[in-house]
Formats: structure tokens, sequence, C-alpha cells
């Protein structure tokens, strides 16, 4: 038979009186680890926030390049480079059934303020083939030419968008009509030698308060209108009447209204809204 031996109050009572007291080293250590990370915290932000400054004068003592920031616009660039390189002629924005088309809003008023007589307005066409002299069209000489109508979605910048149903001429057949000045001496073909013309084609409103570029491959895109009616009805003077640009593969900041002046040119047009910051390609 095994005999436990009874516990001892007495023992216990004074192991347990000479045990350390570890809970307030414990506290003290949570306290240490709080300051040290405290400070590293204060330490890392206030380096951060020191980086934004510095970025911040750096970026500022850098010159301006079309409206914003050297660096800005060197991305702006690098961006158009990839979209430039990725776009197809054959590939087409989205076309939606007609029933689904509404008004779009009637957002930018540039270019629209001045007084304007439909009846005698004329689209002035420069830098056009075998003649030295700007051109001088009605909306009759255009609409002479094969309509065109599509329901595409109009993107805006501002983040909304809008299923309108347009009409009007491809601006490939406006080329094909009234061609540009080619680089060379030979004539002007719009399908077999499209390289041969001029790099882009400039529109600006009839006061030039409101201008846009195209690149000669954006122009030439098939769902790039020069349109004069919108869901069924002629344009309205907020919409662009008589003729407004319609280019669903790019942002509603690209699509002029009431175009006055289209311009061939191998120079690089100026750009209402690249001149604010904003992307000169302005694609989709």
């Amino acid at each position: 038979m095994t005999h436990e031996t009874p516990e001892m109050p007495e023992a216990k009572e004074s192991l347990a009186s000479h045990a350390p007291d570890t809970s307030s080293k414990t506290s003290l250590s949570v306290e240490a680890q709080m300051r040290r990370v405290s400070r590293r915290s204060f330490l890392w932000a206030g380096g951060a926030i020191a980086s934004v400054i510095g970025f911040r004068e750096w970026l500022a003592s850098r010159p301006q390049v079309d409206g914003i920031p050297y660096p800005f616009r060197r991305t702006l660039q690098f961006n158009e480079k990839v979209g430039r390189a990725l776009f197809r002629p054959t590939s087409l924005a989205p076309t939606f059934p007609a029933n689904l088309a509404g008004e779009p809003r009637a957002n930018g008023g540039y270019g629209l303020q001045s007084e304007l007589d439909i009846d005698n307005w004329d689209l002035s066409v420069e830098g056009g083939y075998g003649s030295k002299e700007p051109l001088s069209l009605t909306l009759k000489d255009i609409k002479s030419l094969p309509r065109v109508e599509m329901t595409t979605e109009l993107k805006c910048i501002e983040g909304w968008s809008q299923v309108v149903t347009w009409a009007g001429v491809r601006l490939s057949d406006f080329m094909t009509k009234h061609p540009p000045m080619p680089k060379n001496s030979l004539p002007p073909d719009i399908v077999l030698r499209p390289q041969d013309l001029p790099d882009y084609v400039g529109l600006a409103t009839p006061d030039g308060e409101y201008y846009v570029g195209l690149d000669r491959e954006s122009a030439l895109h098939p769902q790039t209108l020069l349109c004069y009616e919108m869901n069924g009805k002629p344009l309205t003077k907020e919409h662009g009447a008589p003729l407004r640009l319609v280019i669903p593969v790019k942002y509603g900041i690209k699509n002029i209204k009431r175009i006055g002046v289209l311009r061939y040119t191998n120079e690089r047009p100026a750009d209402y809204w690249a001149e604010a910051g904003y992307d000169w390609y302005s694609g989709l």
C-alpha cells in the first residue's frame, strides 16, 4: 500500500512568497515595445511626408509640356503609344439595338456660345488635294455622300455613358471625296495607300474656341462619322448642329460639336483638353 504525502499549506505559501513578480515586468516590456513602435511609426510617417513634399517640389520644378509637368506628359505619351500599337481599324466599338438609344447630356458649351445661322453655315476644308485655298462645303454637299446610321455608346470622361443612334457620313468617305494632299507626288488613295496621307486631322468650331486632333488611323476608322442627325432627328444646337464628330473609339471630349473647320496636317494638331492636362489620344 502506498501512502500519499499530504500537501503542506505552509510550504505552498513559502514558495509563492519567493516566486518572481512577472506581471509588472511584462507590463513594462509591452510599454517599451509600444514606445519603440510609436517612434518607428512616427519616423516612417515623417519620412513619407517629407518624400511627398520633396516629390511635389521636384514635380513643380519640371518644365511644362502642353499644360502639365513633363513626367505626367511622358506617362500620357507612353499610354498613347501602347493604345496606338493595339489599335486596329477592324476593331469596332459595340453597337446596340436602336430602342436602347436616348438623349445624352449636353455637356460642353465651348465653341457653341456665338450665334449661328445654320442655313448659311459651311465647312472649311484646309490642306485638300489640288487646291491651295480652303474648300467651302455646305451641309447639302456633305449629305450627298452615303448616309450611315449606327447606334453606339457615347462615353464621357466624367464617368457617365449613353447609347445614341447617330446618322451622318463616314469621315473616310468624306476623305475619299475630298482627299488631303498626300506626302508624295502620287495621287491620294484612301484605301490602298493610307500611309501616304497626312498623319493627322484637326477640327475646330467656327469661332476656334474648341478644337480637337485625330490621328490618321482613328479618322479613317469605319465608325468615325461626320454626324448631322441624332436619334432620327436633326442635331439640336446644344448637341452640335449642324455637324459634329462622332467617334465611339474615343472619349466624348474628342466628339467635337459644331464643326466649322477641318484641316489635314502632318503636324500634330492642338487639342483643347490635352492642353488642360488630359490625354491627347483619349482612346477607349
